[in-house]
C-alpha cells in the first residue's frame, strides 16, 4: 500500500488546509435487476486501492488525528451471499491504511468534523445526484455559520481537475502494469491477424481476442472491442462486430485489455485476404507515414499538439496529392477541411482510464509539454465513407476509394531522452499481410 500512501500524501500537500471527498463508483444496472461488473472510480482507486461500491474516502490534512478516512459498507453475511464478500470496517483500516474507518451509514454524522475547519472543499459532482445534494447541503450548512466560527470552506473545487496533475505522470509501478496489459493485448492482436480470413465473422475475431485477455489474467477488454471489416472501418466506434469478412477488404481492429485497471489501446489495419488493393496500400502507407511523423514529435518538452499537427499536415498533403482534397494545404487545415477524412485527434493519455487524466492546455491557451512518465496513444487515420458528400469546392471521390477506413495506433511512453513505443511488437509495416 506504500504507493497509495505516497499518492495521498502528494494530494494532501496540494490541498493544504482543504478537505477532499472522493465517492466510489456505483453499481451500474445493465437491465432490470442485472448489474454490470463493478468498476471502481479511477481517482478513488488511484488514491486507495479500495475496490468496492458504496464507499467514501476523505483526505483532511489539517485534521489533528485523521488525515485519511474511509467510509465503507460493513460486513453483512446475508447480503454478501448475494453480492459478494465485503472487506468490512475493521479489515479496511488494516488493509488500506486509513487512520479511521466508519460504516457508510455514519457518513452524515461523522463527515462534518473533517470539513468544518477546512478552507476549501474538493469534490467532483458526478452522476449520483443524491450524493451531490448531500455535499451541497453540508457545504451550505457550514457556509451559513462560517462568520460565527471563523472557519469553514468558502469554495468548492473539482477533484477531477485536482487529480489531473498527479495522474498525468505514471510511476514505475503503473508503467509495469501497463506493460503487462500491452503484452497481453499484443498476443491477442497476433492471434487475430493469424485467424482473420474471408468468410469469418468479425465476432469470431473479437471472441478469440477477449478469450486471450481473460486467459492471460486481464480483467477483460479495456473498452468495447472494435473489429471492423470493409466499410465498417469508417465508423470510428463500431462495436456491432457482426459482419462476415469478404475478400479484398481491410480489417481494422481497435482492441486492448485492462490489467489491474491499467489499460492498453492498440489499433491495426490489414487486408483480410493478405494483399492490399492499390488504393488500400496507397492510403495505408499515407496513414503509416503520418503516424511515424507524429511519433517523432512525442518528446519531453514538445507541446502536446505537436504530434497532431504533424499527422494532420502529412495526411492533408497526401490527400491533396491524391486529388481527394483540393487547395492549399495550410488553408485546408486552417479551415478544417481534412476533417472530412480525419475527424478525430491523434492521441490521448492512457492509464487507469483509456482516455486518461492529464491537463493539455495552460490558462493562456498554450499547450502543456510532454513529460517523462506520460503514456500516450498515437493514432492517426483516414476514413473514406461510402456515403461521403464533398463540401462546396471539393471534388467528388471516385468509387475505388470509398469504403476504406484505416487507423494505426501505438502506445508510447515518454522517457527522459525521447520515447519508447510500448506496442512495437505488433507489426504495422505495409509489407506485413
Amino acid at each position: 500500500m506504500q504507493a497509495y500512501l505516497q499518492r495521498r500524501q502528494a494530494v494532501m500537500a496540494a490541498i493544504g488546509q482543504g478537505t477532499a471527498i472522493f465517492h466510489s463508483a456505483p453499481m451500474a444496472v445493465m437491465h432490470n435487476d442485472v448489474e454490470h461488473p463493478f468498476r471502481q472510480d479511477s481517482d478513488f482507486f488511484y488514491l486507495t486501492g479500495f475496490n468496492e461500491p458504496g464507499a467514501v474516502a476523505v483526505l483532511a490534512p489539517h485534521h489533528e488525528e485523521h488525515q485519511f478516512v474511509l467510509f465503507v459498507q460493513p460486513k453483512d453475511p446475508e447480503k454478501e451471499t448475494w453480492t459478494g464478500y465485503r472487506v468490512g470496517v475493521e479489515a479496511a483500516k488494516e488493509r488500506f491504511g486509513a487512520d479511521i474507518v466508519y460504516p457508510i451509514a455514519e457518513l452524515d454524522e461523522k463527515l462534518k468534523q473533517y470539513v468544518e475547519k477546512a478552507d476549501r472543499l474538493y469534490y467532483h459532482f458526478g452522476r449520483d445526484r443524491v450524493f451531490n445534494d448531500r455535499i451541497i447541503a453540508l457545504w451550505q450548512e457550514l457556509l451559513a455559520t462560517q462568520a460565527k466560527r471563523g472557519t469553514g470552506p468558502v469554495a468548492i473545487e473539482d477533484t477531477r481537475l485536482l487529480m489531473q496533475q498527479f495522474r498525468r505522470v505514471k510511476t514505475a509501478a503503473e508503467i509495469e502494469k501497463m506493460r503487462r496489459a500491452i503484452a497481453i493485448s499484443v498476443k491477442a492482436h497476433e492471434q487475430a491477424r493469424a485467424m482473420a480470413q474471408p468468410g469469418r465473422y468479425e465476432y469470431e475475431i473479437q471472441a478469440e481476442m477477449e478469450r486471450i485477455f481473460r486467459m492471460e489474467g486481464a480483467l477483460g477488454p479495456a473498452y468495447p472491442s472494435i473489429v471492423a471489416s470493409g466499410e465498417n472501418a469508417c465508423i470510428l466506434h463500431y462495436i456491432e462486430n457482426s459482419r462476415q469478412m469478404q475478400p479484398d477488404e481491410l480489417l481494422l481492429i481497435d482492441a486492448g485489455c485492462a490489467y489491474d485497471y491499467y489499460n492498453a489501446d492498440i489499433t491495426r489495419t490489414f487486408p483480410v485476404s493478405g494483399q492490399y488493393t492499390p488504393e488500400q496500400r496507397i492510403l495505408y502507407e499515407l496513414v503509416l507515414d503520418a503516424q511515424l511523423k507524429a511519433i517523432e514529435q512525442v518528446q519531453p518538452g514538445k507541446p502536446f499538439n505537436a504530434f497532431h499537427d504533424a499527422a494532420t499536415h502529412t495526411l492533408t498533403t497526401g490527400l491533396v496529392e491524391l486529388g481527394l482534397l483540393v487547395g492549399d494545404v495550410e488553408t485546408l487545415i486552417e479551415e478544417k477541411k481534412h476533417k472530412a477524412f480525419f475527424m478525430h485527434g491523434t492521441g490521448h493519455f492512457l492509464g487507469l482510464d483509456v482516455h486518461d487524466a492529464g491537463i493539455l492546455r495552460n490558462p493562456d491557451k498554450t499547450w502543456q509539454p510532454f513529460a517523462p512518465g506520460n503514456v500516450v496513444t498515437v493514432e492517426p487515420g483516414l476514413y473514406i465513407s461510402p456515403y461521403y458528400k464533398p463540401e462546396e469546392g471539393q471534388p467528388e471521390v471516385d468509387e475505388r476509394w470509398r469504403g476504406i477506413g484505416i487507423r494505426i495506433e501505438d502506445n508510447l511512453l515518454v522517457t527522459e531522452t525521447g520515447h519508447e513505443v510500448l506496442t512495437a511488437a505488433v507489426p504495422k509495416a505495409a509489407e506485413v499481410g
